[in-house]
């Protein structure tokens, strides 16, 4: 049997999953991290901290499983999407990571869009539009206002790329990763001189391209021992989570999709579209395999509205920590909340709508209405969001979503996923740490332990499936279109109401 070890760098916390080479489960463990906010719309994270919380995962799993450090013989990463970490020529950071969700260039976003020649020009050209958050804004950012730093930087990285140099001294960046600059040809997986250009972004600082299912190197003696595993192990290449979690759920061929509950969301899925979609924030990306792209759209705050509804709802609300407790509560509110609507823009947003000083808020509140109705509709804005990010990729109406992360442990939030979007919802088996297992599947194709990423499908189980009901139907037609309707007053509002600054 040969053990296969995979990462998943999120926000709030690293995962890891140790499989054997069937795909089978043998242990999993998540250990956090802590995201920092230094100023409004910022978000930072130390690199270091995930080094530190992949080795007290690792030393979980292997206490679970009861295997030694010796018997795995590969790994892989996956880290956040859009995550910008400045390194020197030996993968050292130069400064904080700016997380995805850090929002302050939006000011450089702006200028690079004029001077492409305007949001129209930009979607033909890359098809989707830039934004604050986005790496090519983070780096105009870094450039202006930290030149000292800029010039430092050998390597503009990732998460994954950051880990990889960390642990094998190789500074590298994979293809998946790539397609967040938004100046990557799908097809070629080549950098776009011509968009670089126009965007001013240098392209001498990124790293080497190396595929995701390549073998990137293997743990030295320092990379070894910051993990808690052995010299010499092999480490793949790795990808950006987004597309790890397409393998591990399973999703990875033509028109078949999943959806993503964290503390962010999204829909992501397999295509065999080579040319970028200009609409509703939904991007064209590399997959992690060798020739694959998928469609991704991506909502900010998912789980973090979650989160953010347990701690105000009060004691009935809180308590339990995978919101259990919300999910009662929400029960006892019908479907449509007694028409309350819940829009989940609450740090911006990216899908459906791409505007990041986009705040949300109740609409249709009124006396009758309690805690059940504002708990219900919280989980019901959410999946209001997923359901235009659906209607803008335009799947084909009979494709299930497989379903992953920590939300995606509640039946409840499911089921209403299901009646939104008006499809079935499939779970896989382990979805919390979906994405790690996908990451250790990459590392088994890196390795020949599993002969391709198609191959690795069959190693993932679906758990329970949830059917929509038809009787929701009416009401859940009615909340989408309000929802896509309060976008704009609600970002006049929002830009009122805080000066007119950005987020």
């Amino acid at each position: 049997m040969t053990l296969l070890l995979g990462y998943d760098v999120g926000t709030s916390g690293t995962k890891a999953a140790l499989i054997d080479d069937g795909g089978a489960l043998l242990a999993e463990s998540v250990a956090p991290h802590t995201l920092e906010h230094p100023h409004e719309g910022w978000a930072e994270q130390d690199p270091e901290s995930w080094v530190s919380a992949a080795r007290d995962a690792t030393r979980e799993v292997l206490r679970l499983s009861g295997v030694s450090a010796e018997s795995v013989h590969a790994l892989a990463f996956a880290g956040q999407m859009l995550t910008l970490v400045p390194m020197d020529g030996e993968g050292r950071p130069m400064r904080e990571a700016i997380a995805w969700m850090d929002a302050r260039a939006e000011e450089e976003a702006r200028a690079i869009v004029r001077r492409m020649g305007g949001a129209r020009v930009v979607r033909a050209l890359a098809g989707a539009v830039p934004g604050g958050k986005d790496i090519v804004a983070k780096v105009a950012w870094l450039r202006a206002h930290e030149p000292e730093v800029f010039a430092r930087t050998r390597a503009l990285g990732d998460a994954t790329s950051f880990l990889v140099a960390r642990t094998t001294g190789r500074l590298s960046l994979d293809p998946t990763a790539a397609g967040a600059t938004g100046l990557i040809d799908p097809e070629t997986r080549t950098m776009s001189r011509a968009l670089a250009f126009l965007a001013r972004f240098p392209l001498d600082r990124l790293p080497p391209l190396l595929p995701s299912t390549r073998l990137a190197g293997a743990l030295h003696r320092e990379g070894a021992r910051a993990l808690g595993l052995c010299e010499g192990t092999a480490v793949a290449m790795g990808a950006a989570d987004i597309p790890a979690m397409a393998v591990g759920t399973g999703a990875t061929r033509a028109g078949e999709a999943h959806v993503y509950l964290g503390t962010s969301a999204w829909i992501a899925a397999a295509s065999d579209r080579k040319r970028p979609v200009p609409r509703a924030g939904v991007a064209l990306v590399p997959s992690a395999a060798p020739s694959g792209v998928l469609l991704v759209g991506e909502s900010e705050t998912a789980g973090a509205c979650r989160d953010w509804a347990t701690r105000t709802l009060g004691p009935v609300a809180a308590g339990a920590g995978d919101g259990g407790d919300l999910d009662a509560l929400a029960a006892s509110s019908p479907a449509g909340a007694r028409g309350l609507l819940f829009c989940p823009w609450l740090f911006g947003e990216r899908a459906p709508f791409p505007d990041a000083r986009l705040r949300g808020g109740f609409v249709g509140l009124g006396l009758e209405h309690g805690r059940a109705d504002l708990a219900r509709a919280v989980l019901e804005g959410v999946a209001l969001n997923l359901r235009l990010i659906v209607e803008a990729m335009a799947l084909a109406p009979e494709a299930p979503l497989r379903a992953a992360g920590g939300g995606a442990q509640s039946d409840a939030w499911l089921q209403i996923v299901a009646d939104v979007t008006g499809r079935a919802v499939e779970r896989v088996a382990h979805p919390r740490t979906a994405g790690a297992i996908g990451a250790a599947l990459v590392a088994g194709v890196a390795t020949g332990v599993v002969r391709s990423l198609d191959d690795a499908r069959a190693a993932v189980a679906v758990d329970r499936r949830f059917a929509p009901r038809a009787t929701t139907r009416p009401v859940y037609d009615a909340a989408v279109r309000a929802l896509a309707d309060l976008h704009r007053p609600f970002s006049r509002a929002a830009i009122a109401l805080r000066g007119g600054g950005a987020a």
